[in-house]
């Protein structure tokens, strides 16, 4: 997914191995494979062009590391203690980038800052 989406256009399988061919050696049938699998999970389409098939990505990198995250999730029998554990890993640019993305969705009930300490009614 990675060649198809830096490429940002549709791709044939010989393009995509002539890529991964200068950072090791691999088989075209690999590539062909994983290409037909991608297609079959519905995260590329391919059309005919001549002999060969054309790849392109239906849907952007960031969705697809959304779902990505989505099915980790879903698959946790906890998953409340998943997301705790999942959050005590983050970066603290990955921290800013959660904040950020919380800012522009704004669930109902999340709060981005810690609260401010509330004084009982008697102590105003």
């Amino acid at each position: 997914m990675t060649r198809v989406w830096r490429w940002n256009r549709p791709v044939t399988v010989r393009e995509v191995l002539d890529d991964l061919r200068r950072e090791r050696p691999i088989a075209y049938t690999t590539v062909m494979t994983v290409m037909d699998n991608l297609r079959e999970k519905g995260w590329v389409r391919r059309r005919r062009e001549g002999r060969a098939y054309r790849y392109e990505a239906v849907s952007t990198r960031a969705a697809y590391s959304a779902a990505l995250m989505n099915d980790a999730w879903a698959a946790s029998d906890n998953p409340a203690a998943a997301l705790v554990a999942f959050f005590g890993m983050m970066s603290p640019e990955q921290e800013e980038a959660l904040r950020d993305a919380l800012r522009v969705v704004q669930p109902e009930g999340v709060h981005l800052d810690a609260p401010e300490e509330s004084h009982g009614a008697s102590e105003r």
